[in-house]
């Protein structure tokens, strides 16, 4: 691979890793006005948020080709473009 082709690959990979973050930004911001606390870790690869009383955090991630959250390793998952739906599923995950 030529140096430019290098480039294009790292430019498109820093596009994805942006649509990542700001997709779970905007999830930290919804779950927030549903009184959920969240915090954006690893880089800002993924979503904590700790549950009501002493239970183990939900990590919440952008996958399946960037089109879902996933949490529960990935056994539950919703579209990222319903942000809003996204931000509620999680709450009634969490009991909230």
């Amino acid at each position: 691979m030529n140096s430019i082709m290098q480039a294009a690959a790292a430019f498109q990979d820093q596009q994805i890793q942006q649509r990542r973050t700001l997709a779970l930004t905007r999830l930290r911001d919804e779950l927030l006005t549903l009184g959920v606390r969240a915090e954006l870790r690893d880089n800002d690869t993924a979503l904590m948020i700790s549950p009501p009383g002493s239970g183990l955090p939900v990590w919440v991630f952008v996958g399946y080709g960037g089109t879902s959250f996933s949490w529960q390793s990935a056994e539950k998952r919703h579209p990222i473009s319903d942000i809003p739906g996204a931000a509620q599923a999680l709450a009634d995950y969490l009991g909230r």
